[in-house]
């Protein structure tokens, strides 16, 4: 009888990692929409701020850099953004430490609507056609997402949509990141 039982769930193990492997809905709720991982490399980007200015990878070389996914029409976005303004931003503006929101695919006066609606300093970037969401994750998965990128350009944490203990793991992570430069 024993026996039988460990079959069964072997059995049961088996059909659930068969469904898992032959199910791409499955897969992608496991990598939470995201096509990169912590230890890719940041995929090449040029964001347009909206005072017009551009930014590269190059620029953000030798910074901790936060990339938050964004939208107006995000209502966890909203949710987040007043933390990130808090708790990421005021705190490790003054150092090595780079926040860019990255608008998908609005306007310019929407964007500066929102900024403005959510009382944020740091800078936002315009993302037409969601093509840098695209490079970090499926376009047709949500926003509110932030990607931490070390000084080096390497992915070291990402979350998905506003969890505090996840927020706070990231928090963290950025002191991690930072920390060398602080002694």
């Amino acid at each position: 009888m024993k026996k039988m039982k460990i079959s069964l769930r072997n059995l049961l193990a088996a059909s659930v990692l068969v469904s898992l492997f032959s199910n791409p809905a499955a897969q992608k709720d496991s990598t939470r929409g995201f096509l990169v991982k912590v230890g890719d490399l940041s995929p090449d980007i040029k964001l347009e701020l909206l005072n017009g200015k551009i930014i590269s990878n190059e620029d953000l070389k030798g910074f901790v850099t936060v990339l938050q996914f964004t939208a107006s029409w995000c209502s966890v976005c909203r949710e987040e953004m007043p933390h990130l303004e808090k708790e990421v931003w005021q705190k490790f503006k003054e150092e090595n430490f780079r926040l860019i929101g990255i608008d998908r695919d609005e306007p310019l006066k929407t964007v500066e609507k929102f900024a403005l609606d959510m009382k944020i300093t740091y800078p936002l970037a315009l993302d037409p056609g969601a093509e840098i969401f695209g490079k970090f994750a499926l376009k047709e998965s949500g926003v509110t997402r932030n990607v931490v990128i070390d000084q080096n350009g390497k992915i070291r944490f990402l979350t998905r949509l506003y969890d505090k203990d996840e927020f706070q793991r990231m928090i963290t992570v950025i002191e991690q990141l930072l920390e060398p430069e602080r002694k």
